[in-house]
């Protein structure tokens, strides 16, 4: 595993698995799921439909996260970060991560993300840096994370290396030319 895989420095969990109709894993993101926040010509916003099954029989609650690595940060891009759904919450709708759509059950975080704000936000890598890839990942839990909304999304991160015990994701691409 490449130093700069998000999963580098984190446990081998058990995989389970990981769908969407929006993206498909090893895609190329489109539209919904660039940035116009961040002034990608075309973005939207969107946070993908995500379904997950097979996760471990003792999962008591879920996080979603989505990340890239590949941003020139030196600690890589956090677009999107929920913690603590229930354990019976197995899918979010199309863009789940707007808060003004209210589609988000009850009980669930969400932290501010890497632009400050506190929904999904979009890929937008600087032009001609090279294709960008976007880990949308779902981190089954031994127990709720317990952090509130003023977390951030590297703390979050902190807290499912103790209680991750099951991973699934879909790593997708865009690239700004």
């Amino acid at each position: 595993m490449s130093a700069n895989s998000p999963f580098f420095n984190l446990p081998e969990l058990p995989t389970f698995t990981l769908t969407s109709t929006d993206i498909e894993d090893g895609g190329v993101l489109t539209g919904p799921q660039l940035s116009g926040a961040m002034g990608v010509p075309g973005g939207e916003d969107v946070s993908p439909q995500l379904s997950w099954s097979g996760f471990p029989e003792e999962t008591k609650a879920f996080a979603v996260t989505c990340y890239d690595p590949d941003a020139p940060t030196g600690s890589g891009f956090w677009h999107w970060v929920v913690t603590d759904l229930d354990a019976s919450v197995t899918s979010l709708e199309t863009n789940a991560g707007d808060p003004s759509a209210d589609l988000l059950p009850g009980g669930a975080v969400t932290l501010r993300n890497d632009a400050g704000e506190p929904r999904f936000v979009g890929a937008a890598p600087p032009e001609g840096h090279g294709p960008h890839r976007y880990f949308f990942i779902v981190t089954a839990l031994a127990e709720p994370l317990g952090i509130d909304e003023s977390a951030s999304p590297a703390f979050a991160g902190f807290n499912m290396f103790f209680k991750g015990i099951g991973r699934a994701w879909l790593e997708c691409t865009f690239e700004a030319k």
